[in-house]
């Protein structure tokens, strides 16, 4: 595995760390609604994405608070959304990408911050702190960003991939029948289908999304699996040969396997935030920001960026971050890549279409 230079600790394995906090996942909140914040234990429940947290991050919170982190993880905005949608079960900081700010916001599922217990937002960029789907970050407060591709071994493809028809259409997909895997998560590959396609990401017109259908559909006979966020591994044991992935997820792989790459498909694809939030009903508000803020600490926010390998929002972590980060261009993508990327948007009540072409495609 390699290692990076300065003062950072060699990189470890984010499914052996994860592996080795399991007994962190899968937690019961009952009867924990209602508290007041003057009242707070020292606990605080988290839900987020898996392998996207830094190595030592929830024991030096622990250390330095006294709050004992519990942690639960999900595989896409999706299951997030479901697990909230009838009421917080109990979660105090979730990590929602940028479309489903927007949903939650509409459904008023979100706290408005307290920038005041926040303060650490100064190190944010410029760029990242008056977002379009929560302006003034009101209800969010940036994590990581990054655009979702293909990963693929070298060593296993006709030369290098540049399009998504590699993966897209059946005639060129039947070149790795059951060597490919798609993300599980229903807005990103209908996303990246109707930019291939050349329509837009967020489309709301029913043909389009249709054809986008279709297309996957027609190509799913040589799709191995929708992988649950777990592309990247089954790229690194060769199970797949390509996989649709998030960024940093193949940057970290890549640094474990010198024949893995990635690329953005020449007909773009997504570029996507993720945001710290706390849910409405949150049991340890308090806790919550506390946390927020311990996450945007430039120290601690260099060893999540170092586990995980995803782009930092955080200006003045990203300062002190070796080039092997900054300038690694499956972290930080390139502008003449991101100007083909789309955000992905609410598309409120129209997602029924987007949930119609999903549930096609998984039963054909």
């Amino acid at each position: 595995m390699k290692t990076m230079r300065g003062r950072f600790l060699p990189r470890i394995s984010r499914r052996a760390f994860m592996q080795g906090s399991a007994a962190a996942v899968g937690i019961s909140f009952a009867g924990s609604a209602g508290r007041s914040w003057s009242a707070e234990e020292k606990r605080l429940n988290v839900y987020n994405w898996d392998t996207y947290i830094g190595e030592t991050t929830l024991g030096t919170f622990n250390a330095r608070t006294g709050i004992v982190v519990q942690y639960d993880l999900y595989a896409d905005n999706e299951e997030l959304f479901a697990k909230l949608k009838e009421g917080n079960p109990g979660y105090d900081v979730i990590v929602p990408s940028d479309y489903m700010v927007e949903d939650m916001l509409a459904l008023n599922m979100l706290t408005p911050l307290d920038h005041s217990k926040i303060p650490n937002i100064r190190h944010l960029d410029g760029a990242f702190t008056n977002p379009a789907y929560d302006p003034g970050m009101k209800h969010s407060v940036p994590y990581m960003w990054g655009t979702i591709g293909l990963g693929y071994r070298k060593s296993k493809v006709d030369g290098p991939l540049v399009s998504w028809a590699d993966v897209f259409e059946p005639e060129r997909a039947k070149r790795y029948s059951g060597r490919i895997a798609y993300l599980g998560d229903m807005r990103a590959v209908l996303g990246c289908a109707l930019k291939y396609l050349g329509y837009g990401m967020n489309t709301t017109n029913a043909s389009e999304i249709a054809k986008a259908r279709d297309l996957l559909i027609a190509t799913k006979p040589h799709i191995k699996t929708f992988a649950e966020d777990n592309g990247q591994d089954l790229l690194l044991s060769g199970e797949v040969d390509i996989t649709m992935e998030w960024s940093g997820d193949i940057a970290a792989v890549m640094e474990e396997d010198d024949d893995l790459t990635y690329v953005v498909p020449q007909e773009g694809s997504n570029v996507w935030v993720d945001n710290l939030c706390i849910p409405t009903g949150a049991p340890h508000p308090e806790n919550a920001h506390n946390f927020i803020n311990f996450v945007h600490d430039v120290d601690v926010h260099m060893e999540i960026a170092n586990t995980i390998y995803f782009a930092t929002p955080n200006k003045d972590a990203k300062d002190r971050m070796p080039a092997e980060y900054t300038e690694n261009p499956a972290v930080f993508a390139p502008q003449e890549v991101l100007k083909n990327c789309e955000a992905l948007l609410s598309v409120g009540e129209h997602t029924r279409l987007y949930d119609e072409a999903w549930t096609a495609i998984q039963a054909s």
